[in-house]
């Protein structure tokens, strides 16, 4: 078994968090030649870099990011067991991390999520998003406890987790007032040289709207793209173009973004995943999202 030198790791956690040496030594009370060597042989047991020069600080590489997280959670846990041991209240809430696909939209994000705030044991909620392959490289290494996504895990991706449909929602085309009464008569014929908003190519919906377009002969005018769903109704509600999102979130949707229904697109539906490491959703939060999304969000 490889032993780990705690106080090697205490000294990178340190350093990790003032950002140079020079910090940690004042905190640590030790010199600077010592804090270095220590690194020094932490780095050589595990075989990797862990820091890497960035101007006058150090920067973590992608192994040490990961070390970093051990290494927090260790000293956290540490301090909670001494106030246990003391008498002390720890008051720390339970640690749930969630992987948010890039492309998901933020409404159906904040929707999924709200069950998991509301359990009686308090809960500590880190939202980490990137795209769908980090996020699953994230869960096979346990830094994330779900992912939610737009798209499920396919044999193609080579990483072992399981998919958890939660739900799925037609998607509806929405717009300004002025646009709206423009585009919304003959729609969705209307739609042929309208200004449109487009999500990024990475989205399922995107794939989904483009395939109806050709389908239907129709050719809006595509004003721009956009990764981040937020941002596409950001300049939706300025009123650069229609945009398409779920009709499940139509009444947020018009009433945070001041928009308007322009018409519900037959046949075209986007699916929400929950997606887990384990084949059977054990988390107590996990579990609360999946079953509010199965009876309620998505239910009708």
């Amino acid at each position: 078994m490889d032993w780990l030198n705690y106080h090697h790791l205490l000294y990178f956690w340190t350093v990790s968090r003032e950002g140079t040496i020079a910090r940690a030594s004042e905190k640590l009370h030790l010199g600077q030649p010592a804090i270095s060597t220590q690194l020094k042989q932490l780095e050589q047991s595990l075989g990797q870099k862990l820091f890497q020069k960035a101007g006058r600080n150090l920067e973590l590489t992608e192994t040490g990011r990961m070390v970093y997280r051990y290494a927090d959670e260790i000293f956290s846990l540490g301090r909670e067991m001494v106030d246990s041991v003391k008498g002390r209240p720890t008051g720390k809430p339970v640690r749930f991390v969630v992987g948010i696909v890039d492309v998901l939209p933020k409404l159906i994000a904040k929707r999924l999520l709200e069950p998991a705030l509301q359990l009686p044991d308090p809960l500590k909620l880190v939202c980490i998003e990137d795209s769908l392959e980090r996020l699953l490289s994230e869960l096979a290494l346990h830094n994330v406890d779900i992912v939610l996504s737009d798209t499920p895990v396919t044999g193609a991706m080579r990483i072992r987790a399981f998919n958890h449909l939660l739900g799925e929602s037609s998607i509806a085309v929405f717009g300004t007032k002025e646009l709206s009464r423009k585009y919304g008569n003959g729609f969705p014929a209307s739609l042929n040289g309208a200004p449109f908003l487009l999500q990024g190519r990475a989205s399922a919906v995107r794939r989904s709207l483009e395939t109806w377009f050709d389908s239907h002969d129709l050719h809006p005018m595509i004003r721009a793209e956009f990764d981040d769903s937020a941002l596409l109704k950001v300049f939706g509600q300025a009123g650069e173009g229609l945009f398409a999102a779920p009709f499940v979130m139509r009444d947020e949707i018009c009433r945070l973004h001041e928009v308007e229904l322009v018409g519900e697109i037959p046949g075209v539906r986007e699916q929400f995943y929950a997606i887990s490491a384990e084949r059977r959703l054990k988390h107590p939060a996990v579990l609360a999202i999946s079953s509010t999304a199965r009876e309620d969000l998505f239910a009708k």
